[in-house]
């Protein structure tokens, strides 16, 4: 099996209501076939196809890798420019685990083009801190300090309706 850095690619997801339209058979499996166009190995492309969010990417993936026998020590996560940070703050899910974030740097209105749909991003967005406030609960992150303001932003924004990406939606 594989044993150095860039051996052994593992792409998480199933679907999430941004996604769904986009990549119909999940994440993973469409970036296992893109990979593999690219001249990725098959072999070397491990699939996670049941997650619906970071915090189940992280779970579901140590559970591919746990049960071909692998440990990691080390991950690289590429996520949208507003998702870096809730991966790396998730020591309880990956606590043995150096995690390296990056997305491509866009300023946010090259990111709101590159997407097309403010409401959208928007949407992500608020979801986005409801999960950095709830996933502590869960055992997905740290406990953050959201700031008052930040709240009654986010609290202005569900009011105004930008609330499809809310957990339970």
């Amino acid at each position: 099996m594989a044993s150095g850095p860039a051996d052994l690619g593992l792409p998480p997801g199933g679907n999430s209501p941004t996604t769904a339209t986009v990549f119909p058979r999940g994440e993973a499996v469409h970036f296992r076939e893109h990979a593999i166009g690219l001249g990725v190995p098959a072999e070397a492309i491990l699939l996670e196809p049941k997650a619906g969010n970071t915090g189940q990417n992280i779970m579901f993936s140590r559970e591919v890798l746990a049960a071909v026998g692998i440990r990691p020590v080390g991950a690289a996560c590429l996520q949208a420019p507003h998702g870096t940070e809730v991966v790396r703050d998730r020591p309880q899910a990956v606590a043995d685990v150096e995690i390296l974030c990056a997305s491509k740097p866009l300023e946010f209105d090259d990111y709101l083009k590159s997407i097309g749909n403010e409401k959208l991003v928007l949407d992500m967005l608020v979801g986005d801190l409801q999960r950095v406030i709830e996933y502590p609960k869960l055992g997905f992150a740290i406990e953050q300090e959201i700031p008052e303001d930040v709240h009654a932003a986010c609290e202005s924004l569900i009011n105004d309706g930008f609330t499809s990406r809310l957990i339970g939606s």
